[in-house]
């Protein structure tokens, strides 16, 4: 990294990421797995409710799947700052 508003554009975007990643994971988990159970509820996935399913499984995947987009992003954003290893 070159300058300080190279670094502060970094971060910039790092932070915006994030800023995205956390409302999916609040959706999913607060969302799917609480305010919405009702109406998920009324749509089955392997016999379950799909309410009980995020808030006991789907959740825990759409999790895991966050993380390996963070990493993607975050490789990918390395290499356009010049950061990477």
């Amino acid at each position: 990294m070159k300058s300080n508003k190279g670094f502060q554009q970094y971060w910039r975007e790092n932070l915006g990421y994030l800023f995205i990643l956390l409302i999916i994971w609040f959706l999913v988990s607060y969302g799917a797995g609480i305010l919405f159970v009702d109406t998920l509820n009324t749509f089955k996935i392997g016999g379950f409710k799909l309410g009980f399913w995020f808030a006991q499984q789907g959740s825990i995947y759409v999790f895991v799947i966050i993380i390996y987009v963070y990493v993607l992003l975050m490789n990918h954003l390395d290499k356009k700052y010049d950061v990477d290893e």
